[in-house]
């Protein structure tokens, strides 16, 4: 399986190019743990009701209007812990 590029120019945000690098490093990054959280949820949830679950369980998994919520509440905050520091520095400069 290959990474996936995105395709059109990088967006820039800062005048050193390897800063905007590592912003885009810490933005994918960021999602990808948003991810990994959100199916680790689904695995202790379904874990909460039965021992053993199977892939298939897990990939079946929809969640209930309260835990899209939580989750949606969860990742908000997330990105603002991580990015905020990001945005101070900006908004100061």
């Amino acid at each position: 399986m290959g990474m996936k590029k995105a395709k059109g120019k990088r967006p820039v945000y800062f005048d050193e190019p390897q800063l905007d690098k590592l912003l885009s490093a810490i933005v994918a990054l960021t999602g990808e743990v948003s991810v990994l959280r959100e199916r680790l949820d689904t695995v202790e949830r379904l874990l909460a009701t039965k021992e053993v679950i199977s892939l298939a369980e897990i990939e079946a998994y929809q969640p209930e209007e309260p835990v899209v919520q939580a989750r949606e509440q969860w990742r908000s905050e997330y990105i603002a812990r991580v990015l905020g520091v990001l945005q101070e520095e900006t908004v100061s400069e």
